[in-house]
């Protein structure tokens, strides 16, 4: 298998500084609405593709004559990259998909097309493994970095943005803080995201799965797909479940982030339930139970969307959002009935003002009112001690949140954060660090700016984070989830698809930061990856570069 691991006599201290710097750099936060004179090519070029049907840098979906035909995932290959560890455990296994005993353990049987004797990639359900790997090898901070739907193409697309020019066409690439980093052992490889199953039956009410009449199946045939993620398909219709000769089921964000945190594959929809129904411990879990870890988690999206959902709750249905958010912070849900779970010590992200009176696949104690994190759960943890912030009118998300986590901090206690503008996210900052996003397949979003203003970054939210989980001398576990990205791919923008991309670079770079400050490397691992990909098609790389060059 390659071997990508690369060490620190690379940089110097100065110009690992410099890096680090250069990530967390963005345009100042100004007013969305207001006037400019400023050229913004990246968002010229999406406007023109959306207003026109093409797009002369590139298309989303099979068919190249349209810029936008696909807006779903696809089964393409997924990079990680990881820091403070490396993979040569695995490599010296080999890969799963060369080995039909270990395919059988994962599918239960071996899927059509998916024996590969020549295989070197992994698979996402080794990310679980790798981090296991790092605490019994003495690491006491494990940190989970998901830029949720990010691929190879949406990682290049961003760095040659940044970079303003074409520098690579395969690898590891070059540009982004974490593509660069040198400051300690890193390495890189690439898995399969293809889950057990398609969507199953469920109840969410009595937390059952009840079947399907036989659904899609997963597994991965190199032949129509490619063996690397930079490698173009040879059926173009595969990577996204719609070549009939091997229908191959595409994955989910919670089958995905299921194998992330609990190491099994499952069905689309689960959150840490078994495809038999069973519930499934995740890593964060664990490590709090076994060995006193503190647990964080943090997102850009809602609290209790699927990949914050996987990193600790057990739900059939990832749509079950409330009781999702219960079992994250401590309460009793539909899943815990008896007995709550302890809850994370740390839960940052979206959902603030979504408020709805009915929320289809909630289940019967579904509250009215905010429908990603009831009040009531909140005040409830409140009153138990937890430091809760969330979005204020008239005040600075970051001053808001950084008040907050000193207060956690000093005091010892958890510390939640509920933040967000429409639909519960953050605002989608674009390519050039501005947040005015232009037309999509979802139509565009606009923001005040206080939406901007009251509402911190993911890089804010990851400092804090770290704040406080730091105080636990056993050790902690923390995700952090750049997921605007998947919405970004979601709505065909590649405009906010580099901006997400960048965003959730400047959180690594946070990361970084405060690693260095310890010299902790020794004790730190990090894992940088996604859970799954969508299908951005690059014709022209040139004319991003050129949209990016100042």
């Amino acid at each position: 298998m390659p071997r990508y691991c690369l060490s620190f006599v690379a940089l110097s201290t100065f110009s690992l500084g410099m890096l680090v710097a250069a990530a967390t750099a963005s345009e100042p936060r100004v007013d969305p609405q207001a006037e400019t004179d400023k050229p913004d090519p990246m968002r010229q070029l999406q406007t023109a593709a959306m207003e026109d049907g093409q797009g002369a840098f590139g298309h989303w979906g099979a068919i190249s004559e349209q810029y936008s035909s696909w807006t779903n995932h696809s089964n393409r290959l997924i990079p990680m990259y990881t820091f403070g560890i490396d993979l040569d455990t695995l490599r010296e296994e080999g890969s799963a998909y060369a080995d039909e005993a270990r395919l059988k353990q994962l599918y239960g049987k071996v899927p059509e097309g998916t024996l590969n004797p020549e295989a070197k990639y992994f698979d996402q359900t080794d990310v679980y493994r790798l981090q296991l790997q790092a605490v019994e090898a003495g690491k006491r901070h494990v940190i989970l970095v998901v830029f949720d739907g990010m691929d190879w193409q949406t990682t290049r697309a961003a760095s040659l943005y940044k970079q303003g020019a074409v520098q690579y066409d395969s690898g590891r690439g070059t540009g982004l803080l974490f593509q660069d980093y040198r400051g300690g052992p890193t390495d890189f490889g690439f898995f399969v995201t293809s889950p057990l199953l398609g969507g199953l039956e469920t109840d969410v009410n009595v937390q059952v799965v009840l079947g399907g009449d036989k659904p899609s199946t997963g597994g991965y045939d190199p032949s129509l797909g490619g063996s690397t993620p930079w490698q173009r398909p040879a059926s173009p219709q595969y990577p996204i479940g719609l070549d009939r000769t091997r229908p191959h089921t595409v994955t989910d964000s919670a089958s995905s982030a299921t194998s992330l945190t609990a190491g099994i594959k499952t069905y689309n929809a689960s959150i840490n339930v078994a495809a038999d129904g069973e519930q499934v411990e995740p890593i964060a879990r664990k490590l709090q139970r076994k060995r006193g870890f503190a647990v964080g988690a943090v997102s850009s999206v809602p609290v209790s969307h699927a990949t914050m959902g996987a990193t600790y709750a057990n739900n059939v249905s990832r749509g079950d959002y409330q009781d999702i958010s219960r079992d994250l912070l401590g309460v009793r849900s539909v899943a815990h009935r008896s007995e709550a779970l302890p809850g994370v010590d740390v839960l940052l992200g979206g959902g603030w003002g979504e408020e709805a009176e009915t929320a289809k696949g909630q289940g019967e104690n579904y509250l009215p009112g905010n429908k990603y994190i009831h009040q009531t759960d909140l005040d409830q943890v409140e009153s138990n001690g937890a430091v809760v912030v969330q979005r204020t009118p008239g005040r600075a998300g970051d001053e808001v949140l950084s008040e907050a986590a000193a207060k956690a901090a000093a005091e010892k206690r958890r510390l939640v954060g509920v933040f967000g503008t429409k639909r519960g996210h953050l605002p989608f900052q674009t390519a050039d660090g501005q947040y005015n996003p232009t037309v999509d397949m979802k139509g565009g979003e606009t923001y005040t700016a206080a939406d901007v203003q009251e509402n911190p970054t993911l890089a804010d939210m990851t400092t804090a984070a770290l704040q406080v989980l730091e105080q636990n001398e056993e050790g902690f576990w923390l995700l952090v989830e750049a997921g605007d990205v998947d919405w970004a791919n979601h709505a065909n923008n590649l405009d906010d698809s580099i901006g997400a991309v960048l965003s959730g670079d400047a959180a690594f770079a946070a990361i970084v930061r405060w690693v260095e400050q310890r010299q902790g490397w020794d004790d730190t691992a990090v894992i940088l990856t996604a859970d799954h990909g969508h299908y951005f098609i690059m014709t022209d790389p040139q004319a991003i570069a050129d949209a990016g060059k100042k």
